[in-house]
């Protein structure tokens, strides 16, 4: 809901808000912020605060630096963990060139658009993220070190689980910030853990992820202990995946909404055209080198395949019934640029309903023991980083999408990136560029 500046003006008057942190994320999307006093939000408003873009990784270099942050007045909400005097409130924002004019590698923007076209097509689509990280504690110093905080499994409770206070400090924020948790738990590995929030509209989804995960990281790091997105942390262990649940609403009305597992056409098509182009976005689903690392085991997919309840396939129906039936996307991780990958998504299946595509047959089988004549008759995710980036290079519809200036700028950045990983120690590369970051 948009709230007028005067509106806003004196809702931080009346809240004591004394610091407004102005958020949005990179190309690869790592949150950044710049803080700003009350007094200049009315500037903010109608003139944006600059900040120099070549700074911000995949942005711009020093010839064309000065962007400007606007805050996008629906996404306000109040940082609970901070004083309640003197309070810290917070925004997300779009990115605009000096001439007023819509910066092109804001990856908000680009999914705007997405939801833009969804509209204009008849649907509402909404999206529930399921995401998983590790919890690790910290040394004297306050760094993250590779011991978990726990050696629990999924849904042990304390003494093993032992991360169930923070997770509930976690919760409650979210809910203070205006995001509903719906699930909290341990999960599969030692030190993992999954907190599920409700389903929003596409871009609160994304808007609504970026803070989670910053959430997140302070409160594990208020706690003594240090929470990772990286997709792969230990390489024994269960991956962090990013599920995602998409349906579609039309008149106010869930068309994923089914008698008998009989589906609309429009949901086949939908659900075809992500299976269908999902390799061709998976350098954005899953962006780094050790996101190949999750794939293929620990239920995360390896195979373009889709079935009911089953967890080792790329898509699945879960159990649900009504306006609780989706589909869930199990290949992405959480280190995701959730603007780029939700758009990406969203036009995929919307040209799989504008192309009329007829759904494969669902493959009812645990591919994770299927016999090996079935196996090689499916088509594969790609199975490191290199491959994914090849199949993205040459996708007409990731440019038509995203342009051929981020496709062009995004490929470059990450192909420096592998070539790093190629030059350097493997778990040294991971600790350093992954591990202590994402």
């Amino acid at each position: 809901m948009s709230i007028s500046i005067n509106e806003m003006l004196e809702y931080v008057k009346v809240n004591d808000v004394k610091f407004i942190r102005l958020a949005f994320c990179d190309l690869f999307g790592t949150e950044k912020q710049i803080s700003i006093m009350p007094d200049e939000l009315e500037r903010a408003f109608e003139n944006g605060i600059s900040f120099d873009a070549s700074a911000i990784k995949g942005y711009e270099d020093i010839s064309n630096s000065d962007l400007f942050l606007f805050p996008d007045s629906s996404t306000l909400s109040l940082v609970p963990w901070r004083p309640q005097q003197g309070r810290v409130a917070k925004f997300l924002c779009d990115i605009k060139n000096p001439d007023g004019s819509e910066y092109m590698f804001d990856a908000r923007n680009l999914l705007k658009k997405a939801v833009r076209r969804c509209r204009d097509m008849g649907y509402l689509c909404l999206i529930g993220a399921e995401c998983e990280f590790y919890l690790f504690q910290t040394n004297e110093n306050g760094d993250p070190t590779t011991i978990t905080h726990d050696q629990g499994g999924y849904l042990d409770i304390a003494p093993l689980d032992k991360g169930e206070n923070v997770r509930r400090e976690i919760c409650l924020s979210l809910e203070d910030m205006g995001i509903k948790p719906e699930t909290s738990h341990h999960e599969q590995g030692p030190g993992q853990n999954e907190i599920d929030f409700k389903y929003s509209d596409a871009l609160t989804a994304a808007d609504n992820f970026l803070t989670y995960k910053s959430v997140i990281k302070a409160i594990a790091s208020k706690n003594g202990l240090y929470a990772s997105f990286m997709p792969k942390p230990i390489s024994n262990k269960s991956g962090s995946g990013l599920h995602i649940n998409l349906s579609l609403a039309k008149n106010g009305l869930n068309i994923f909404g089914n008698e008998h597992g009989e589906y609309d056409h429009i949901v086949k098509s939908f659900i075809e055209g992500i299976l269908d182009k999902t390799t061709e976005i998976s350098a954005f689903l899953n962006p780094t080198v050790n996101s190949y690392d999750r794939l293929g085991s620990f239920e995360a997919p390896k195979y373009i395949s889709w079935s009911h309840q089953n967890r080792s396939q790329l898509v699945r129906i879960p159990a649900e019934a009504g306006e609780k039936t989706r589909m869930e996307l199990r290949s992405p991780d959480p280190a995701v640029n959730p603007y780029l990958a939700f758009a990406l998504i969203l036009h995929a299946g919307l040209d799989g309903i504008e192309s009329g595509y007829k759904l494969r047959q669902p493959l009812d089988l645990n591919l994770y023991t299927a016999d090996k004549s079935i196996l090689k008759q499916l088509s594969k995710l790609p199975d490191d980083m290199m491959n994914a980036l090849t199949l993205t290079k040459n996708s007409e519809f990731v440019k038509r999408v995203i342009g051929k200036e981020m496709l062009e700028k995004y490929i470059l950045m990450k192909e420096e990136e592998y070539k790093e990983y190629l030059a350097e120690d493997k778990n040294n590369f991971y600790f350093e560029r992954y591990f202590r970051i994402l």
